[in-house]
């Protein structure tokens, strides 16, 4: 089967994450699709296959080799985003795209434009993977799982190909930051890993935020309007002006590359309680902590000058895996050189996010991203190229035998 073949096939399982339940997974369709993958990863021929309690899948790919090589893991993670459906997903196929704006839901008047994703002209003369306007694609991250799958098959129908134990984990809810919650390193057994979880052609990424999550409930004082001169603190008016009074420049609209934000995300109230949510992003966890200190004096100086209860609860959420990788820089270097034996060009570039890789390596399993390919992930103007998707299993493949050399 295809990497294309197998993407197509999983984009109609609906695996959206919720973050609401709070049940492990998260939502029934992911065990479905757990399921699924066990049965498959036991067909292609893969050893101790199973899925566990909590909707892990794990498989292992014995060894070809005589001697003793570092055993080495593969990682995609199962879930769709909750910010846009994934119900129903209907990928439309352009073969041959000419580089004209791509028609997504004529009826709907949404289109892939030129104009807006200049990048499309990049890939005229491929065949593309897009949505029909209604959903998002669900690559991020069914194309990683597909290209694991597609390398894993080829490994095992082309024996002369050299590897050590390959170790594969699909894992539920990356998408609501729980990926990792129930992931057994020790099971897996693996001495670093890779995600396949990357965007465009080449992207390779081992640094990402340090990021927090920041809840601020504003308490106020509820009266009759017409009667509240003097008395009356309204808790919505105290909530916009501190955040007005954040930087306003440090914002995910105002930042790129290594740059940090505060992100008003969610805000919620009357005029007796209103919260205000905050995530905090930066790359360098020096900066990371004096932007948990310019809330802390904020709050601090809004409740002395206003008289309001204004409370704070701050909760890390991850860290910066280039503290952990660093040290072993040859995994990053063995991704590269297995992307230039392809003719892929490496594109080290920062995650402006997390990954389950993130959390993974300060667990011990360091663990670098590689991509899938996919663009615009999340929403409906998601399109994968399918070259991306062959070149990805590709550079799994020379990982493999890279790593076999160790």
């Amino acid at each position: 089967m295809s990497v294309l073949e197998r993407f197509l096939k999983y984009v109609k399982y609906n695996t959206q994450s919720d973050p609401k339940t709070g049940l492990n997974p998260s939502t029934p369709g992911q065990m479905e699709f757990a399921y699924v993958l066990c049965e498959e990863l036991k067909a292609i021929g893969l050893q101790d296959v199973d899925v566990d309690e909590n909707g892990y899948v794990m498989g292992f790919l014995p060894s070809n080799m005589e001697r003793e090589v570092p055993a080495i893991g593969f990682i995609a993670h199962m879930d769709t985003s909750p910010e846009t459906s994934g119900k129903h997903v209907n990928p439309q196929i352009i073969e041959n795209y000419a580089g004209n704006d791509i028609v997504l839901n004529k009826e709907k008047e949404i289109f892939l434009t030129v104009e807006e994703f200049p990048e499309l002209a990049r890939y005229v003369g491929q065949t593309l993977v897009t949505t029909d306007g209604n959903t998002l694609l669900g690559a991020d991250d069914k194309a990683g799982i597909a290209e694991i799958m597609t390398a894993l098959e080829y490994l095992v129908t082309h024996p002369e190909i050299k590897h050590g134990k390959l170790c594969i984990c699909f894992t539920p809810d990356e998408e609501i930051g729980e990926g990792p919650d129930y992931f057994d390193v020790k099971k897996f057994g693996a001495k670093f890993a890779y995600t396949l979880d990357g965007g465009e052609l080449g992207e390779l990424e081992f640094e990402n935020f340090n990021a927090a999550t920041a809840k601020i409930p504003f308490k106020g004082r509820n009266i009759h309007p017409g009667y509240a001169k003097n008395k009356m603190v309204n808790s919505i008016l105290a909530a916009n002006e501190f955040i007005a009074n954040l930087p306003r420049k440090e914002t995910p609209d105002q930042t790129a590359g290594y740059e940090g934000f505060f992100h008003v995300y969610s805000i919620t109230g009357d005029v007796e309680t209103t919260v205000v949510e905050i995530l905090i992003r930066d790359f360098d966890r020096e900066r990371f902590g004096m932007r948990k200190t310019v809330l802390e004096n904020g709050v601090r100086e809004f409740s002395k000058r206003l008289g309001l209860s204004i409370e704070l609860e701050i909760k890390d959420q991850y860290f910066n895996m280039l503290e952990k990788i660093e040290a072993q820089y040859y995994i990053v270097d063995i991704a590269k050189r297995a992307m230039e034996d392809v003719d892929v060009k490496p594109q080290i570039v920062p995650i402006r996010g997390g990954t389950d890789g993130s959390r993974l390596s300060f667990m011990g399993l360091p663990t670098p991203n590689i991509f899938t390919g996919g663009h615009n992930f999340h929403g409906r103007y998601e399109y994968i190229p399918v070259p991306s998707m062959e070149k990805a299993v590709q550079v799994i493949v020379r990982i493999a035998e890279l790593c076999s050399k160790l």
